[in-house]
This record gives structure tokens, sequence and C-alpha cells, in this order.
């Protein structure tokens, strides 16, 4: 078993969301894979198993717990695929569903994946908004009410909630045990704090506790979700493409494109490019 580390929606390792990638995990059992995850210490590390050509079973886990789907850490995987055997056109099956991703290389010789989750859909949030809020340290008055607050799926749900201010969303001091608690019991991956900067510009963060990490740097499943939020409640003029800048509130800025298909029925596309870690900088996420 090889553990690879790469920085995902970044050029920069010192940027994006940190992945561990292991691209044959063949062998592995769920304990091992857990027991791997808490070691790399990040937010997910990705665990393939080849099953045909350009097609790998994948499974995710954070410190904690496995999750369905993670996009950073298939945006990792596919580049560090890539830069091992060409790009290519992939198909992962993960516990989400098929994931179709596809790696190019850019001219200036960066490698970039994208990846189409599953199709999305959303629910309302019920009582449970007061207690996330009351989570959160956040006022009904800090909410954007030009973004409702929903929950979205495009492979793991996410509750999406918008910041009126980016103030709001740059002060982020929550109640840990609370708010991980809380996701437990409606079976949420993470919070996606978003803060809308333009038509089809936003800033995001996203707390993680149930998988023990305080914030995950860029979160590509998320902004999958967001993605789909925003045409299924008729939020930007489809087709789009969106800019997600997260990351930068603590110091990791990383850049996720989103494109939105006119069609409901369809998939998210979510790309960024990824870069290899060094061992020795490799540092677990706060």
């Amino acid at each position: 078993m090889r553990i690879l580390r790469y920085a995902a929606f970044s050029a920069n390792p010192a940027g994006g969301n940190p992945a561990g990638v292991v691209l044959d995990a063949t062998g592995m059992d769920t304990d091992t894979m857990l027991a791997t995850a808490a070691e790399v210490g990040y937010s997910e590390t990705a665990f393939a198993v080849p099953e045909a050509e350009n097609v790998l079973n994948v499974r995710y886990f954070s410190p904690l717990v496995e999750v369905p789907f993670c996009g950073h850490a298939t945006i990792a995987t596919a580049v560090a695929h890539a830069e091992r055997h060409g790009p290519a056109e992939l198909l992962f099956r993960t516990a989400a569903g098929p994931i179709p991703v596809r790696t190019h290389r850019e001219a200036d010789g960066s490698m970039v994946a994208t990846l189409t989750s599953v199709p999305p859909r959303t629910r309302p949030l019920g009582p449970e908004l007061a207690a996330l809020l009351a989570a959160l340290h956040w006022h009904p008055d800090d909410l954007d009410p030009l973004l409702p607050p929903r929950v979205a799926y495009a492979g793991a749900w996410h509750p999406i909630i918008a910041a009126r201010t980016r103030g709001r969303l740059a002060d982020l001091d929550y109640d840990f045990d609370a708010l991980a608690a809380l996701m437990r019991e409606h079976a949420w991956t993470t919070i996606d704090l978003v803060r809308r900067a333009g038509p089809t510009e936003f800033h995001a963060r996203n707390p993680f506790p149930p998988g023990g990490i305080h914030e995950d740097p860029a979160t590509g499943a998320a902004a999958a979700a967001l993605g789909g939020y925003l045409r299924e409640l008729g939020l930007v003029d489809v087709p789009a493409t969106l800019t997600v800048h997260q990351g930068a509130d603590m110091g990791r800025p990383g850049t996720i494109t989103v494109s939105i298909p006119a069609d409901p029925a369809s998939g998210i596309s979510v790309s960024g490019t990824a870069v290899a870690i060094e061992a020795a900088a490799a540092q677990p996420n706060p």
C-alpha cells in the first residue's frame, strides 16, 4: 500500500484541500482503511480498487467515519491516476453511485480533473434549523434572505446556509460538539456556509465536526450540492458556471469551478486541479 498526498483545487501544495490517495487498496478491509485515514489525518482519504480499465471502486474515509462521496478526494485521486497512467475518461464506483471523471493537461502543464455528480436534489430545513443556527452561534438576521436555508444533495447531504455579509462568513466560531451531534443525527456530511459575491461567484466554508475536522478547506461535494440547490430553486440562470472560493479564511486558498447544466435531471460538474504534497510538508487539517 502506498499513500499519496495531494492538495485539491489548488496548484500550490500549501493551498486547497489535502487528501490522502491510495490508488490500489486491493485487499484492505474497512478497519484498515479507517485506521489509515486517521493516521493520514486529512479530512478524507480515498481508497481505490481497480475493477477494469479506467474503472475504480472508490471509498472515502475521514479520520473518524466513512462518507459516501467526497469531491476533493475524487479530484485528487483522478489527478494522481492521470499523472501515472495519462489523462483519461474514468468511472468511479462509489457508495453514492457512479461518478464519471475526466482528466486533461492544461497548457501550463497542470493536470485538471472534472467529476460529474449523481443527480442532485434538495429538501427543506425544518425545526432543526434553529438548532443548527444555535450551534453555529448565528442569528436569523445573519442569513441572506435571497438564499433560503435548505439541505442539498449531490452524493452527500449538506445544509446550505447563506450569510448576509462576508464578515459573518469570516467569523467561524461554532460549538464543535453540539454541531457534530446534530449532524450525526441528521446524516449531514458538512455544513455549506456560503456568501454570494456575484451572480456566479461564491465564498464558502465547510465545518466537518462529525469527521473530526474543524473545517474542510475546499469541498467539492458541497460545491456540487450548491449547484443543484441554485438550479432547483431558480437562483441562477442556467446553464451556468460558478466560481467558489474556499479556504482563504484558514490560510489554504482554493478555487472550485462548478458547471450547472440546464437539464434538471443532470448531475453537476466540479472541476479543479490538484498537486502532490511532499511527505515532509504534509500536515493534517486543523
